[in-house]
């Protein structure tokens, strides 16, 4: 298993510099509303490839009365001998503020490789609507769930955007698009593409089985499929460049591509009541969520040899004392590292076992005693 042993923060966020040390099982962060817990969560969840927790701008992440840029960096530790694994990090420059670098033990490094090293998967509150926002919600979750599978996805689905991007700036030109360009475009759509597809298909294959062999317990259990366009088995990436052909004058008219794998959505529905889950109470969607990522975490562990480490923004709160401890003690038996945050450290009282308790104010983090 690979944990964070030790978070650095350079300028990010609230913190002008925090530096925190944090074992290998349930890590629990508390202080009152405002106070930073979650953007301690947001920093190690740019420790892998993508945007973050909260999807925002970089410019955003940077400490107001810093230089204008930030450095997240982290000690990666194997609790089974007690060794270093490798010293990551990421960040901006003042020079480059909106670009993302990544450095592996001090070398420059793609951020795609970050994957390599860390998968990270996080609930917050936000993700609540998950089930009743749009499709987009859904499918980066889904592409989150993937990414924890196959490191490999993120540049896939980044060269299918970037060909997308370039084929719709094509198409919304007065003049007749180049056939011959315009080709290409979707060829290279049609290639990242269906690997973007099986790839997701794959992932909810294996979820889903997986999440079927789950013992009945606290948490509603999940049936998931993937709804819209879906790739042909004999020739995925054949199939996907005929329809953009096809669809040129449609899309052209439409300003954008209309139809493909950007258009996948995450179909979810209560098992044991046959009910999507867009149409189930607030209480069983948290339920249906945060199931859907536990099992999606045995599942990481089980096929990758690595169990992800877990970031669950205020997951307590809104928990029954039942569920909670629950929730703690499978957490525990899993033998993961999860980073948890609450208002109060009372939040937390059926954590049984050893854990790291920090306590977050004045943008400090310390020791909890």
């Amino acid at each position: 298993m690979t944990f964070v042993s030790r978070l650095a923060l350079d300028n990010f966020r609230s913190y002008a510099d925090v530096l925190l040390s944090a074992g290998p099982g349930l890590v629990v962060l508390t202080g009152e509303n405002g106070a930073g817990k979650t953007n301690v969560l947001e920093a190690v969840s740019l420790l892998a490839p993508g945007r973050g927790l909260r999807q925002a701008p970089l410019g955003d992440m940077a400490h107001s009365d810093g230089p204008g840029c930030f450095a997240i960096s982290a000690r990666l530790a194997d609790p089974a001998d007690d060794s270093v694994l490798v010293d990551i990090g990421t960040g901006t420059t003042a020079a480059a503020p909106e670009r993302r670098q990544a450095r592996i033990n001090g070398a420059a490094a793609a951020l795609t490789s970050l994957g390599e090293w860390l998968s990270v998967l996080w609930l917050t509150p936000a993700m609540d609507r998950l089930f009743t926002e749009s499709a987009g919600g859904r499918r980066r979750f889904l592409d989150r769930l993937t990414l924890a599978l196959e490191p490999g996805h993120a540049v896939q689905a980044a060269r299918y955007e970037a060909a997308m991007r370039a084929r719709n700036r094509l198409l919304s030109d007065e003049r007749p698009p180049d056939p011959q360009w315009l080709s290409a475009l979707e060829a290279q759509m049609a290639e990242h593409g269906a690997a973007l597809a099986i790839a997701r298909e794959r992932t909810v294959t294996q979820l889903g089985e997986r999440l079927a062999a789950q013992p009945p317990g606290p948490f509603a259990r999940a049936d998931v499929a993937l709804d819209g366009w879906r790739p042909d088995a004999d020739a995925p990436a054949e199939g996907l460049r005929t329809m953009f052909a096809a669809n040129r004058a449609v899309d052209r008219a439409a300003g954008r591509t209309t139809a493909g794998p950007h258009r996948t959505d995450l179909a979810v529905a209560h098992h044991d009541k046959g009910q999507p889950a867009h149409r189930c109470s607030t209480g069983e969607q948290k339920a249906l969520l945060l199931g859907l990522v536990l099992g999606h975490a045995d599942l990481v562990a089980e096929l990758a040899g690595r169990r992800p480490v877990l970031l669950l923004d205020e997951v307590a709160a809104h928990l029954d004392p039942h569920r909670r401890t629950a929730l703690f003690n499978r957490l525990e038996a899993s033998g993961g590292q999860v980073w948890m945050t609450g208002t109060e450290p009372g939040l937390f009282a059926g954590i049984e076992g050893p854990a790291t308790w920090l306590a977050v104010h004045d943008r400090r983090v310390e020791p909890r005693l």
